[in-house]
């Protein structure tokens, strides 16, 4: 019997635990890690990212899994909630890394999204055998992709200036609009939002008045009252706003309980229950921003939306995000065009990816990261009404397409100077 010193079987064992975590990283399932708000004041939209995530991973899988040189290897999404707090979404973050996920998605806060991006730099720099990529749905301060830009993360959500961009786009040929009151979410999105609004007024519409200029806390006002009545005091004709999720929905209800007769310019007006909170009132007067409407004209967006619904068939659960399904092509394209799920070989992929969908065509953008695609505006109507076949939430309000845009027309610049590994 041969006897071996005890610290050459510690090596040998640690070699074998590495070699073994190694195979299963490169055979085993492809682990992507969720870190979102699922619980507070933000779970419903929490919720709503889960729903369509999963519904992309069900279809990679349902036809095999991702193809790569091992074989083909299936999608799982692990869930994190982050409760829309920075520390929080750190600990989920190390978390994740450690169970294993070399993918990690969030979006719905800018915040948490930058603290993130610090971290898995640092993460990438001191551990590049465990690297990690961060895929990012719908943080989009445009920062991120700006002077915040960072190589192992990718936005496939429209910035908020290319968002305001599109908006602006028909909000300037409302002859009729001399007042506006500028409101938002007191951080960094929110602040984005009304400081591009300013501009664009300015450069397209100097003849319009702000008539109100205001952030307040995001996810603890409980009553938006106050904000309505000084938002009808004002004599404003229409309120642009960034709002998402219970801070939207509060506002344009509580405008309603105020008798606010004016518009709403909103980049997520379309669902999570503000249709349904504004009501009648809001028919003509809440427009909203998106990358996809169910009512976008189309054989194929049709299907996808009907898909869509056949999988999620309760109105609660009715909030489409065609960017979310790209997200995951566009994973699975990059991966198999790298033969592997290692992060620095998809990340080189997916600089240059190309998805086509329900109709719509997007790619990335190397410079930035930052994903080009179509941009719709749509205003709230009722149901079966001409061009609205489809409601929203089984509120019996859809959204008309006013105007779409192809990538190139909402496509801007960028400052972007990432450093390389």
């Amino acid at each position: 019997m041969l006897n071996f010193p005890l610290h050459f079987v510690r090596i040998a064992v640690c070699v074998i635990l590495i070699l073994t975590n190694t195979v299963q990283a490169q055979s085993g399932p492809i682990q992507l890690a969720l870190i979102e708000g699922l619980s507070g004041p933000f779970a419903n939209t929490g919720e709503a990212v889960m729903r369509n995530l999963i519904w992309g991973i069900e279809a990679v899988n349902a036809r095999g899994g991702v193809v790569t040189t091992e074989g083909k290897r299936p999608l799982v999404l692990q869930r994190y909630d982050s409760k829309s707090q920075s520390e929080e979404a750190l600990t989920s973050l190390r978390a994740a890394i450690d169970a294993g996920a070399q993918y990690i998605l969030q979006g719905n806060s800018s915040a948490n999204a930058a603290v993130l991006i610090d971290a898995i730099q640092k993460h990438n720099e001191r551990e590049p055998q465990k690297r990690v990529l961060f895929l990012n749905y719908s943080a989009v301060d445009p920062a991120l992709t700006q002077e915040k830009c960072n190589f192992w993360h990718f936005r496939f959500d429209a910035h908020a200036d290319m968002r305001m961009t599109a908006l602006m786009q028909v909000l300037k040929q409302d002859v009729p609009l001399k007042s506006v009151y500028l409101i938002g979410q007191d951080y960094s999105f929110g602040q984005a939002v009304l400081r591009e609004a300013k501009q664009q007024l300015s450069a397209l519409r100097p003849d319009i008045k702000v008539v109100g200029d205001e952030l307040h806390p995001m996810g603890r006002i409980k009553d938006f009252l106050p904000y309505a009545a000084k938002i009808k005091t004002s004599g404003a004709q229409a309120v642009i706003t960034g709002n998402w999720g219970n801070d939207l929905t509060l506002l344009v209800k509580a405008a309603k309980d105020v008798g606010f007769e004016g518009k709403f310019y909103t980049f997520y007006g379309n669902a999570l229950g503000a249709p349904a909170a504004i009501g009648e009132a809001g028919i003509g007067n809440v427009l909203a921003v998106a990358e996809w409407m169910p009512n976008v004209p189309g054989a194929e967006s049709v299907k996808f939306y009907q898909a869509f619904k056949q999988r999620f068939d309760k109105p609660s659960e009715d909030y489409v995000h065609l960017r979310m399904r790209m997200l995951i092509e566009a994973l699975v394209q990059s991966i198999e065009k790298a033969g592997k799920s290692d992060p620095l070989a998809v990340a080189l992929q997916m600089e240059k990816v190309e998805v086509n969908l329900a109709g719509q065509r997007g790619r990335m953008r190397a410079q930035d990261h930052q994903f080009q695609q179509p941009l719709v505006v749509g205003v709230m109507a009722k149901q079966g009404t001409p061009d609205v076949p489809f409601d929203v939430e089984g509120s019996s309000y859809g959204f008309k397409v006013l105007k779409q845009f192809k990538a190139h027309e909402v496509e801007l610049p960028s400052a972007c100077r990432m450093p390389r590994p």
